[in-house]
């Protein structure tokens, strides 16, 4: 019993293993290890004021995204994907950017592991995406994916899954369009919608019900906003959305879209 308790003691002691980032930008297959990106020539050790998944600020050894995405253009559409199959959806355009905010691989050092996201859960690692004065150009919560286990370049959203898009005869300058941009960024990373999308984190949000369906208007706001003031468990796993995240107009704006698409079922 006692031997046991020696391993099971020295197992928790030691270092985490060294992780593996996989690339799929085009017809070849990259991988880096996390001691490769940790001695990158780029890379630089950064502080994060207001880290998305810490809540505080945090000090990382990151290496610039861009020099990663080599081939990829402004136009690209690309997608992180988790350890926990949160997808989220990013155009390449304001990664490749190198200010005013510019895009950051954060790598955890095995031997140096980072704090973990709440009691009894693992790290943001072994790497997540974070971002240096992300408020100069409007980056959301939704664009600081951790936990990251590979980076893709796809087609479009709209390309890969008609199945999201609205009424085609609506008139471009219809909430509905911007409700569909945004249910993209916020929504689409962890949910699909008429089993379209990738991520396997969340439900279906219009099949086999809308929550526009079976939600008062005003409890759907209030959930949105706060979900553990409406349904309260310990495994609850969906951010708020807060007014600075997601103003009153562009709640609005994403409510029409998902009471638009309840009509819109296969």
């Amino acid at each position: 019993m006692r031997l046991c308790l020696t391993l099971l003691c020295l197992l928790f002691t030691l270092p985490l293993s060294a992780a593996q980032l996989t690339l799929e930008l085009g017809a070849k297959r990259q991988q880096w290890q996390s001691a490769q990106l940790l001695a990158h020539p780029q890379a630089r050790d950064i502080t994060i004021d207001q880290d998305v998944a810490y809540k505080r600020a945090m000090h990382y050894r990151a290496v610039p995204l861009a020099v990663l995405l080599e081939g990829i253009g402004a136009d690209d559409h690309l997608q992180a994907v988790a350890l926990d199959g949160f997808a989220a959806e990013m155009p390449a355009g304001p990664l490749l950017q190198e200010g005013p905010a510019q895009a950051w691989l954060a790598v955890e050092d095995p031997a140096q592991p980072w704090p973990p996201l709440a009691p009894g859960k693992p790290s943001a690692g072994p790497f997540y995406l974070v971002w240096t004065a992300p408020q100069a150009s409007g980056i959301r919560p939704e664009q600081w994916p951790f936990q990251i286990a590979t980076i893709r370049r796809l087609a479009t959203v709209e390309a890969r899954f008609p199945a999201l898009l609205p009424d085609p005869a609506l008139p471009a300058q219809d909430p509905v369009r911007q409700g569909f941009a945004l249910f993209q960024q916020n929504c689409l990373a962890c949910h699909r919608l008429n089993g379209a999308g990738d991520a396997q984190f969340g439900p279906d949000l219009n099949l086999p019900h809308n929550p526009t369906e079976y939600f008062q208007p005003a409890f759907l706001r209030q959930y949105i906003r706060d979900p553990q003031s409406l349904r309260r468990w310990p495994q609850a796993r969906m951010p708020g959305f807060s007014r600075e995240v997601l103003s009153e107009a562009e709640l609005d704006a994403l409510l029409a879209y998902l009471k638009h698409m309840a009509g819109r079922k296969p």
